[in-house]
């Protein structure tokens, strides 16, 4: 099967022979012909099985073939995008206008993203313009409707991606709100792991007559995954694995339950000559963006996570994934291992667990349908060097990349997080104020408290990752 024969235009498929994508994976083998047949769709696959394309390639067909209908009127209009697809994160948005954007290109389309904790200037600016295709995040794009700079009246394809995140995240009312404000009449994706906490409601109200494709479900564990449960004496031995199994030369993500302890692993790593980023809730857009792109493009091979990466960040070729501190459930469990054996690759996923956390990880062993048996483990020993594999050169910390994590970063970043909390009163009389004598105030996460006109906000999403990895 090719995606010439499941109707792909000829145009959308020299892109993706370009980038070197010359066959279909399930999900998109299972929907593209509903979907590019203009049907409403339901897509319950994991993370990681394809579903970006799945649902990309029939919006911009779809837009494309309608671009030249009633002399011009499906031209791009102010604020009156064609095409909305809504993400959980903005990471995950970024990297989804990644995937469409040579698509777009190609069928003459334009795109954009739209996300919050970073001024919204340029994003009016885009939109006065005239843009083709939205992907955005719930709140930002509640706020810039409400402020009418966008109208969603002329949508005709709607995606919800990864839609029992964004009711994980309490999204769903909004999303709720943003779907009841497109037409009826257009057609909407839905693609979620599961259908619970409201995403049923979701497709019982907004899909007509919807056709369901399951494949791969992110509720059963991956056959080219393999689990490893290592059973760690106490917090210092399980510092030397943790090194061990950071040190070799493939990417490996590894994941903390607090921003804290995300933030020290990253800096200790890098203290001892591998290079690590850091990814949580307290870091800046632009440090998002830069550590991502870094760790994407194999600048630095090792990140050091909070859940928001578990399905928010989406890099194939991820070799290992190490749960240095066990999750809390099994959903969790599955989203953040899935971030390996991604797009055909294989993986590893490492636990280590604590005397005290043998127990509940059991329990959430049992949940997630996971069957090994656990080992005590020492860092010197054989079946630890062999997962680990080569070992890469250890780095001096001065001459470790920018993205890097290092205390030096560390005021920068805190600055950063200050601005993201909720503005004193005296704060929002001051913006009030600052908007009605024409300075522009942003009080958004990880945004500045108040930017001039003349400074415009900060600087876009980067590039970083490319088409084959988010496909």
């Amino acid at each position: 099967m090719s995606f010439a024969t499941l109707g792909v235009p000829t145009s959308l498929v020299a892109v993706l022979t370009k980038r070197g994508i010359d066959a279909p994976f399930p999900i998109q083998t299972a929907t593209l012909p509903d979907t590019l047949a203009g049907r409403d769709v339901l897509g319950r696959g994991r993370t990681g099985s394809g579903k970006t394309l799945a649902f990309a390639l029939p919006m911009v067909a779809r837009l494309n073939s309608t671009n030249g209908a009633a002399a011009g009127s499906r031209r791009p209009q102010a604020g009156r995008p064609r095409g909305l697809v809504l993400a959980p994160t903005r990471e995950l948005a970024t990297q989804i206008t990644e995937v469409i954007q040579p698509l777009a290109a190609a069928a003459g389309l334009s795109v954009m993203t739209i996300f919050g904790g970073v001024s919204q200037y340029q994003q009016t600016q885009k939109l006065a313009r005239g843009i083709d295709i939205v992907v955005a995040t719930p709140g930002r794009l509640e706020d810039l409707i409400r402020q009418g700079h966008v109208r969603l009246d002329r949508v005709e394809v709607t995606v919800l991606d990864e839609a029992d995140h964004m009711a994980d995240l309490g999204f769903l009312p909004g999303v709720t709100r943003i779907m009841s404000a497109t037409p009826q009449s257009s057609q909407r994706l839905l693609f979620s792991a599961t259908l619970d906490r409201g995403v049923d409601r979701l497709v019982k109200q907004f899909l007509h007559q919807p056709l369901v494709h399951s494949v791969d479900s992110e509720q059963s564990p991956v056959q080219a995954m393999t689990h490893h449960i290592f059973l760690v004496r106490d917090a210092g031995q399980k510092a030397e694995i943790v090194r061990t199994l950071a040190s070799g030369r493939g990417r490996r993500l590894l994941f903390t339950r607090t921003k804290h302890q995300a933030r020290k692993l990253a800096r200790q790593l890098t203290g001892q000559g591998i290079p690590a980023v850091e990814m949580h809730g307290n870091l800046s857009q632009r440090s998002r963006e830069r550590g991502l792109t870094a760790f994407a493009s194999g600048e630095v091979r090792v990140m050091v996570a909070t859940d928001i990466a578990a399905r928010g960040i989406h890099v194939d070729e991820i070799e290992l994934v190490v749960h240095v501190d066990p999750p809390a459930e099994h959903k969790a469990y599955l989203h953040r291992s899935g971030r390996t054996a991604r797009a055909g690759h294989a993986g590893d996923v490492v636990t280590l667990v604590l005397p005290e956390q043998r127990n509940d990880f059991r329990t959430l062993a049992r949940a997630a349908k996971i069957q090994v048996e656990p080992v005590s483990v020492r860092a010197e020993d054989s079946q630890l060097r062999d997962l680990v594999g080569g070992v890469a050169a250890t780095v001096a910390p001065e001459a470790a990349p920018r993205a890097a994590a290092s205390a030096s970063h560390a005021t920068d970043d805190q600055n950063q997080s200050s601005r993201g909390r909720r503005p004193s009163a005296g704060a929002r009389t001051g913006a009030r104020t600052g908007a009605r004598t024409g300075t522009r105030t942003s009080t958004r996460s990880g945004g500045p408290a108040s930017v001039s006109r003349s400074s415009r906000g900060s600087r876009g999403p980067q590039r970083g990752a490319q088409l084959r990895r988010s496909a």
